[in-house]
């Protein structure tokens, strides 16, 4: 009973973690997740997900974990078929993911394409989402989603003939403290993309690289909360059925 204690203590850790994630997708204002979440719907509704899933693991933790003390088995049994409810939602999650990752791609391409072409210093309505991109820029050391002609598209950028690129693109140290915003060419007559002083790799190199760096992280993570998972399944299946009713035969009668 102690180590299925134990077991459950690290279920309410772990639902502690996915709850934060969840949390911190929707409040982060100043990275990549903030250009997806203001842009994208389906990343607000999956961080909800992850919030009502980390309270639900938390709670059926406390539960499984009263169930073993106390040996009651409906909330053994609850904690198990929650938990496999969890299980087979994460796995078709992930399922949905891989099968669907190339229209993914598409619909994050052709939101930071708009965000690129409607970019505009002065826009206070869009001001997060706008720092968040920069900061994307500058943190991965790139320019534009493929490269920097994409800002060729920014209508502002179009009607000052290329005499001024994204500030936090640049690849030169006197922009070092404009993180934010368009810098002026040296030489503003005639200006063309080939002429900024900017980063070559396109964003979307960048954030494939990281993902390609950290995939074993990632992976290792997600086996590692599924056996976990199983483990708990187990464990508590067997406490349910070593748990025997109370033979009340064998009670002496008055």
């Amino acid at each position: 009973k102690s180590a299925l204690c134990v077991l459950f203590l690290l279920f309410q850790i772990l639902g502690a973690v996915i709850l934060g994630f969840g949390v911190w997708i929707l409040a982060d204002k100043t990275s990549f997740i903030a250009v997806l979440q203001m842009s994208s719907p389906s990343l607000k509704t999956g961080a909800y997900v992850l919030i009502g899933v980390g309270a639900l693991t938390m709670l059926m933790g406390f539960l499984g974990c009263l169930g073993a003390v106390n040996e009651i088995r409906c909330l053994l049994g609850l904690y198990f078929t929650c938990l496999m409810i969890i299980l087979v939602t994460q796995v078709a999650a992930g399922l949905v993911i891989y099968f669907q990752k190339e229209m993914l791609r598409d619909e994050l391409s052709r939101v930071v394409e708009g965000l690129i072409e409607g970019y505009d210093p002065v826009d206070d309505q869009q001001r997060n989402l706008q720092d968040a991109w920069d900061y994307v820029q500058r943190q991965i050391a790139c320019c534009g989603w493929t490269g920097a002609k994409d800002w060729e598209k920014n209508q502002i950028l179009a009607n000052l003939s290329m005499s001024k690129y994204p500030c936090s693109c640049s690849n030169s140290s006197k922009d070092a403290q404009a993180d934010s915003g368009f810098c002026d060419l040296s030489d503003p007559v005639n200006g063309t993309v080939d002429d900024w002083p900017v980063h070559e790799q396109g964003c979307v190199d960048g954030v494939e690289m990281w993902l390609k760096d950290n995939l074993g992280v990632i992976l290792g993570v997600c086996t590692g909360v599924a056996v976990i998972e199983l483990l708990g399944m187990i464990l508590s299946i067997s406490l349910c059925k070593n748990i025997h009713s109370e033979d009340y035969t064998k009670v002496p009668k008055s």
